[in-house]
């Protein structure tokens, strides 16, 4: 029952934005759009879509210092966006983490941060993105503004994360100190607080971080050219402008509860967004649905094969990631 009504608020918002896009879409116009898109330049779209997952790999793999081969990092990832497509509660953030603890030596709370640090710079990157495009687009009110408070947060989290990888020592003192009484809680805390700031470590090795962030630009830019290829499968017209725009709305849109894979969310702002551009909603939704496709084909193919190789199930993962949550919430 708890987990229904976790679920319940997402699932709303998910279903009321597809009514929504539904109700002012011509359905016939999106499928003649479909069929009148530039297959060549789709196909090129797509290929794009499987170097940018290999890339990711490289982003995370920097991000854990190159520990534990390249192969086991990018198969966990490409798991873990499987996951995340079909389970709820982006679970497949934990996923990956756990199955890459699984095929290393890596402990799982020590992999954990990085997936944190990760997600919080793709935010900060989503909030450039829109900032640079909307000199150039019109009729967006407030999104500028969106932008600067998503940066700003972006900043202040990594900033406290930073603080807290430099304080790390204070921090474990701090809590042994007041944990005591309670050796139980102060044996696994302490154990869980140790793991978890060797992870967070990577934001105080300045030459690091930059490798980071260099993997990060050249992914971000492997996303926007792929957007742009698809893009201009339907709207020859377009520029890049509209695959950073774009890119940068999906990214806030999948922060939205929602259905996992963020579905209605995703192809509500996907779909607003090509429509300013362009002021035409079906085509707009075409390009949404194939870009949604694109998604899925990246994390359903990579993430089968990944999950195959570590000899796990989707059940089986979520099974076991219950299990794992429901232990830390005992301890």
């Amino acid at each position: 029952m708890k987990e229904w009504k976790r679920w319940l608020p997402g699932a709303v918002i998910s279903i009321g934005l597809i009514i929504a896009i539904l109700s002012v879409v011509d359905l016939k116009a999106m499928v003649a759009a479909i069929r009148n898109a530039n297959y060549v330049r789709l196909s090129i779209g797509l290929a794009i879509g499987f170097v940018w997952m290999a890339i990711r790999g490289m982003v995370w793999w920097t991000l854990l210092r190159n520990r534990g081969t390249f192969k086991d990092v990018f198969w966990s990832l490409s798991a873990g966006y499987l996951l995340n497509n079909v389970l709820p509660f982006r679970l497949g953030e934990l996923g990956r983490a756990f199955l890459l603890s699984r095929k290393s030596d890596l402990k799982f709370m020590e992999i954990l941060p990085t997936v944190v640090i990760e997600r919080v710079v793709d935010l900060g990157f989503s909030a450039a993105l829109l900032l640079a495009a909307l000199p150039f687009v019109v009729n967006v009110e407030g999104a500028d503004r969106a932008a600067y408070i998503v940066g700003a947060v972006v900043l202040a989290g990594l900033l406290a994360m930073y603080i807290l990888a430099r304080t790390h020592q204070w921090a474990l003192d701090l809590f042994h100190k007041l944990s005591a009484r309670w050796p139980l809680l102060q044996h696994a805390g302490g154990s869980f607080l140790e793991s978890f700031f060797a992870g967070l470590s990577v934001l105080t090795d300045g030459w690091l971080f930059l490798r980071f962030l260099f993997w990060m630009t050249v992914n971000w830019g492997t996303a926007i050219i792929s957007y742009y290829f698809i893009i201009t499968s339907f709207f020859p017209e377009a520029t890049v402008v509209w695959a950073m725009f774009g890119l940068g709305m999906a990214a806030f849109g999948g922060a939205i509860p929602s259905l996992p894979g963020a579905v209605g969310t995703f192809e509500g702002v996907y779909t607003y967004a090509m429509t300013v551009l362009s002021g035409d909603e079906s085509t707009s939704f075409a390009v949404a649905l194939t870009t949604r496709f694109y998604n899925y084909l990246n994390s359903m193919v990579l993430g089968a094969i990944g999950l195959s190789i570590q000899g796990q199930t989707l059940s089986g993962v979520y099974q076991q990631l219950m299990n794992l949550r429901n232990k830390q919430s005992n301890d």
